[in-house]
């Protein structure tokens, strides 16, 4: 293999037995659009009986930069892969299974997302060939940079993902010798530790397929002993790395469901009496007595919430009735009582089992159906006239105590609740029962007020058998051309209280369909203009900036400082210095080489605390360069970025990547 260019990716292919799939997997890596000259390509053949080591052998030939391993029969995919992971040089690693391909241009999207980003694992999208189950919730839109807190990300743990070979390596990840689940905890652990993950959503950069011999491991070795060592490691993984509390207890849901309850239910039935009570279900219980804490089971959903219950109990016999029946007592109906719904088990308030109510509350998770079918403005006014339909499952008509809520985005103001009429149908043939209308004023609706500015966000309080339920208001529907169509903007009376100038409101459809209102205060002349802004030539660590005050600061508190407050709230303010011999113009000076590594955002400060003046990104300004003695002559680096709060003038301050810096120089 030619060592002339170091790799960006290492591509692992751990292989077994996988004729004729194998050739599609290989060729599908030499033809990324990334190029060959930054990719290698590391085949383990692992014992193979059936020519799989032969064509790999065969396409290396036409390949200088794909590598063979040719080592006796491991049992699983871990061990070549570790095999793989041993030999990788490139930037990033990424796994592919034998079975699959890859789209075209996928190394090069992913490898870009990570660079751009400086994220270390980027999922791709992963696109199901013959029904092989793949996921879809983390790929509704691309994701630049996100974490396992804020995304899907976490519910597919395989390791068919991009990941920063710097990361595996600070971890000492490998593979555990394990049939199945061996990757869970590798990728877990990968997660758990990432500076930052991103998602690749608008490509198919995965193809995952079931072989035609059928012998994918996941399917060969899907029974219970094959799956335990793995999902033991699961929950010791995120023990390890997570403290206790809510975060720990969002990641550790995920195993509860997917490597506790719905192994259980599904395969210890299958498993022999003696099998299943001595070898897996003490196992099991132990799961559940160590890291299902109070936050986890309130998470969970109440089948998999009888299941942990009985387990804690140490009632086997229960939780085998349970397991053996779980699909028909799944289709059960529902018991209202006291404004609460519960889950018609057999179990419920039956005075022998004595199973708590909790285990069977599924109030907040019995669905709403929901549409908002009309909007649109009445009148010369700021009147918006909201209809549509709402039911909750199987509770019957609305009641009377349906309320619209008006909800501000990103501030403390209190809830707006509004309230509606019910039983009528915004369309011929619609259930009236379920319909409801509403007009809000949005020039008084606030106690008199008008509605103040800002992001709000619409929801419905969905009432029925003294059942509430609060849902976002969206539309589901769309025209021909796939788009939903809002009322236009419309300007809104002063009102009676004093502060609320002219405004105006502009509703609008999110992506997904939900309604919001952005209002607006009507634009007026800013208090002051912004004349200039540079690095100081003489200084260049120092940015200058320089205004002029208007006529219009009369009405408004005067700026006092420029302030720079990074993501994470530090704060560095200087002062303002006003013209001796003219008191409206005014210059600051920013000493950039002495804020620390973030993204900071500048603004004029005044004494009013909710009057801040964006700093405007400014054309033409570079970013600039210093060395920092107290890091032993590090060089840093500061650069303006777009799309800061309200258009502010955003600055990345961050050292220079020597390594990173030479390749771009070089390339």
């Amino acid at each position: 293999m030619s060592l002339t260019t170091p790799p960006r990716v290492s591509v692992i292919i751990p292989a077994y037995n996988a004729m004729p799939e194998l050739t599609k997997c290989v060729t599908s890596v030499m033809e990324q659009t990334l190029g060959l000259d930054t990719i290698e390509i590391i085949a383990v053949d692992d014992g193979s009986t059936d020519g799989t080591g032969r064509e790999l052998d065969r396409l290396a030939r036409t390949c200088s930069r794909m590598r063979v391993v040719h080592q006796p029969n491991s049992g699983g995919a871990g061990g070549p892969r570790n095999t793989g992971l041993d030999m990788a040089g490139g930037d990033y690693v990424f796994f592919l299974d034998s079975d699959d391909y890859l789209g075209p241009d996928a190394l090069r999207r992913m490898v870009a997302m990570a660079d751009e980003n400086r994220t270390d694992v980027v999922l791709g999208k992963m696109v199901s060939v013959g029904g092989r189950a793949v996921p879809t919730a983390v790929f509704s839109h691309n994701q630049p940079r996100t974490d396992v807190f804020s995304s899907a990300a976490y519910r597919t743990l395989g390791c068919w993902k991009l990941f920063r070979r710097s990361l595996i390596e600070r971890l000492d990840l490998r593979f555990p010798p394990y049939r199945n689940c061996e990757d869970k905890p590798f990728t877990a652990a990968a997660f758990l530790n990432a500076d930052g993950i991103s998602v690749v959503a608008d490509y198919d950069c995965y193809y995952s397929r079931n072989r035609q011999n059928g012998n994918n491991l996941t399917l060969t070795a899907a029974d219970l002993v094959h799956r335990m060592d793995g999902t033991q490691l699961c929950f010791e993984t995120v023990a390890r790395y997570l403290d206790p509390g809510p975060r720990q207890d969002r990641i550790m849901r995920r195993h509860v469901e997917w490597e506790l309850c719905g192994p259980l239910r599904a395969l210890l039935p299958r498993e022999s009496e003696q099998q299943a009570r001595e070898r897996f279900y003490p196992r099991f219980r132990h799961w559940a007595q160590t890291y299902v804490t109070d936050g986890v089971f309130q998470l969970l959903a109440p089948q998999d919430r009888l299941i942990v219950h009985l387990l804690c109990a140490d009632r086997y016999e229960d939780l085998m009735t349970v397991a053996r029946h779980a699909k028909e007592d799944a289709a059960r109906g529902h018991i209202v009582d006291k404004g609460r719904v519960y889950w018609s088990h057999p179990f419920f308030r039956e005075p022998v089992k004595a199973v708590p109510d909790v285990c069977f509350d599924v109030t907040d998770r019995i669905p709403v159906h929901h549409e908002l079918a009309e909007v649109a403005w009445t009148g010369d006014g700021g009147v918006l006239r909201l209809a549509g339909h709402a039911h909750i499952e199987s509770l019957g008509p609305l009641q009377a105590a349906t309320r619209l809520i008006l909800r501000p985005r990103g501030s403390r103001h209190p809830d707006i609740r509004v309230p509606v009429t019910v039983g009528t149908a915004p369309h011929h043939g619609d259930d009236a029962a379920a319909g409801f209308t509403v007009e809000v004023d949005l020039s008084t609706v606030d106690s008199g007020a008008p509605l103040g500015k800002g992001l709000w966000d619409l929801y419905l309080d969905v009432r029925a058998q003294g059942v509430s339920r609060t849902v976002r208001l969206r539309q589901a529907r769309t025209d021909a051309d796939g788009r939903r169509t809002a009322p236009p903007q419309r300007e809104l009376a002063t009102g009676s209280r004093p502060g609320h100038g002219p405004a105006t409101a502009r509703p609008f459809f999110t992506p997904h369909g939900n309604f919001s209102l952005d209002v607006r205060q009507t634009e007026a002349e800013p208090a002051c203009h912004v004349t200039g802004i540079a690095w100081d030539t003489s200084a260049p660590t120092t940015l200058i900036v320089g205004g002029r005050l208007t006529a219009e600061s009369a009405h408004h508190p005067e700026p006092t400082a420029l302030r720079a407050e990074e993501d994470s709230g530090s704060v560095r303010e200087v002062p303002l210095r006003y013209a001796p011999d003219d008191s409206r113009t005014f210059t600051a000076r920013m000493p950039v080489g002495k804020l620390r590594p973030g993204r900071w955002t500048l603004t004029l400060r005044t004494d009013d605390p909710e009057h801040r003046i964006p700093l405007p990104v400014a054309r033409g300004l570079s970013g600039t360069r210093w060395f920092r003695a107290s890091r032993l002559g590090r060089p840093y680096y500061a650069k303006p970025l777009s799309g800061g709060p309200k258009g502010a003038l955003v600055l990345r301050v961050a050292p220079i990547r020597l390594v990173a810096a030479l390749r771009r120089r070089l390339g």
